[in-house]
Parts: C-alpha cells; sequence; structure tokens
C-alpha cells in the first residue's frame, strides 16, 4: 500500500493510551463495556465493583485490566481507592463514575430509606470520587471525569415510578456543570453521558414484557433500544483531547427519545 493511500487506524486526538482510567460499576452492563473500551483504545484501566467474581472475569478477558474490590458509598475505601491509583500509576487521568442503581417503587410505597440509599449511591459517590480523583488531576493541569446521567435525569421518567433514580440522575446532570465550573481552569473536564434505553440488569425486566418495550420503542424515534457498543463513541470523545475544549456537558445518547 502506498503512503498516499494509507489511513490513520484513528485520528490521534481520540488517543487515550497510556492514560490512568479508574471505571465504576465495572462488574456488568455499561460500566463493563466502558471498562472494555477503553482497555482496548490503550488505557490502564482499573475497574472497580463490588462483584469480584465478576471483575475477575472481565480481568482475563482484558488482560491488564486491574480489578479493584470496592463498595462506592464507602467513603474511607474510596479514598484509599485513589490514593492507591496515584501510588501505583502516578496519576489519575480518567475517571468514570457508573456505579449506579434504582428501583421501580412508587413514592407512596418506597421506604424512605431506601430513597436516601439510591441517592447515597448514584449522586454521593459520585460527588466523592470525582472530588477525589480531582485533586491530583489539579496537581497535574489535566484530567477528565465522566459521570453517567441518563435521560430521566432530563425528563419525568413516567409512566415509570422511577422518583428516587430520576431526582438522583438530575443531581448528576446539575452536579456536572458545578463542577466543571469549579475545575475548568484547572484543566479538569467534567461531563456527563445520559443513555437512552440500552441493555442491563436494570432494564432488561422491562423489555422482557412485551408491554413495555413497545411503550419504549413508540416513544423512540429510531424505533429501537440502543446496542452496547453505541456508547463507546461517547465515552472515547469524553476520555481523549477530542473534547478538550467541551466541559459541564450531558452528551445524550437515547435514539431520540429526548425530542419530545
Amino acid at each position: 500500500m502506498s503512503a498516499s493511500a494509507a489511513k490513520p487506524t484513528q485520528a490521534p486526538q481520540f488517543d487515550v493510551s497510556g492514560r490512568v482510567a479508574i471505571v465504576t460499576g465495572a462488574s456488568s452492563g455499561l460500566g463493563r463495556q466502558f471498562a472494555r473500551v477503553l482497555h482496548a483504545a490503550g488505557a490502564r484501566v482499573i475497574a472497580v465493583a463490588r462483584r469480584e467474581d465478576r471483575l475477575a472475569e472481565l480481568a482475563a478477558e482484558c488482560p491488564g485490566v486491574v480489578p479493584h474490590v470496592l463498595d462506592v458509598t464507602d467513603e474511607d475505601g474510596c479514598k484509599s481507592l485513589t490514593d492507591r491509583v496515584v501510588a501505583d500509576h502516578g496519576s489519575i487521568d480518567v475517571l468514570v463514575n457508573n456505579a449506579g442503581l434504582g428501583s421501580n417503587d412508587t413514592a407512596l410505597d418506597e421506604d424512605l430509606d431506601n430513597f436516601r440509599y439510591v441517592l447515597e449511591v448514584n449522586l454521593v459517590s459520585v460527588y466523592n470520587l470525582a472530588r477525589l480523583a480531582a485533586r491530583p488531576m489539579v496537581e497535574a493541569g489535566r484530567g477528565s471525569i465522566i459521570n453517567t446521567a441518563s435521560i430521566f435525569g432530563l425528563r419525568s421518567s413516567y409512566p415509570l415510578p422511577n422518583a428516587n433514580y430520576a431526582a438522583s440522575k438530575a443531581g448528576v446532570v446539575n452536579l456536572t456543570r458545578d463542577l466543571a465550573g469549579q475545575w475548568g481552569r484547572h484543566g479538569v473536564r467534567v461531563n456527563a453521558i445520559a443513555p437512552g434505553y440500552f441493555s442491563s440488569e436494570m432494564a432488561d425486566p422491562l423489555f422482557a414484557d412485551e408491554r413495555g418495550l413497545q411503550r419504549v420503542l413508540r416513544g423512540t424515534p429510531m424505533r429501537r433500544i440502543g446496542e452496547e457498543h453505541e456508547l463507546d463513541g461517547a465515552l472515547v470523545f469524553l476520555a481523549s483531547d477530542a473534547s478538550s475544549f467541551v466541559t459541564g456537558h450531558t452528551l445524550v445518547v437515547d435514539g431520540g427519545w429526548s425530542t419530545h
């Protein structure tokens, strides 16, 4: 092949080779895919989740991925995680705050402790880990924090009863904006991805019900749910220098669901 015919396999601004990335909620679903994608793109990935067996499977599939068992609501454990990553790898270049949960209790039936716990996982832990990762990023003068929000952080979850999840993800959207404002002058970018309907442990029961699936499809202009790989580009874009002047933004990937 001549030099003129040769094409680069990847635009250099999307390169994340050698960057140190922490991914939470990495034992399944979107988090597992995020860890795989960053690993395939050349990043040194620390995969964080509670389920040790799932992390071991991921590490076996992606040699070089470092598994780290942690409940993100453990404040001391989160501090130990970021300290260890800096000690072992010298930096934290990318943080993907992906761990999350929700439940479909109605507001009249939900136990208040459950509501608090969902916010603790989905919002408070995002704030805590972002603060912890931002310290070495500020010192280095660069870094990218990517929070997993949701279309339910931008719209009501109606007709699904999901107040805990919707409230927490709306908090993630505005937390992303505020932290971006605080840390932008230090070269630390904070953005979010708001997925629409994708297959996951949380969403699959809805898709298993034909009426629920049809309701999702009718509300999505592209008339399908998202495929696992369709968040890869958004992730690499926000993790890399391709988004070097993007901060405080929530990137919606939903097949058009939020257009109405």
